[in-house]
């Protein structure tokens, strides 16, 4: 799945160990997307990928991206994780945004077919 958009906002690094004792690190940058309706979403960049990306705020860019829930606890959590970047389209593809309803327009009201 793709992701196009400019990214925003860049969240502190964070990193500890995993149980088995494994070292780890992640990255979080707000993107949004664009389309009439602009989304903003936290995406994650593990490891050696914050480095290889180098994303910086304010740039355009098309995200390949896993989305992944987990319980815990009785509670869901979601996460979008980065595997690659793309530059060449700069962000001029189409954005993920929801389908929308595009049936009903203010100057068609009274034109419903039923």
């Amino acid at each position: 799945m793709d992701l196009s958009g400019k990214v925003i906002n860049q969240l502190q690094e964070v990193s500890g160990n995993s149980k088995s004792g494994n070292a780890w690190r992640k990255q979080e940058y707000i993107i949004e997307t664009g389309g009439q309706y602009p989304k903003k979403v936290c995406v994650s960049v593990w490891g050696d990928k914050i480095y290889q990306f180098g994303l910086k705020v304010g740039e355009q860019v098309t995200l390949g991206i896993d989305v992944e829930s987990r319980e815990y606890n009785g509670r869901w959590y979601t996460e979008v994780k980065a595997y690659k970047v793309d530059r060449s389209q700069g962000g001029s593809g189409p954005a993920m945004t929801p389908d929308v309803d595009s049936f009903y327009s203010e100057s068609e009201e009274d034109k419903l077919p039923f």
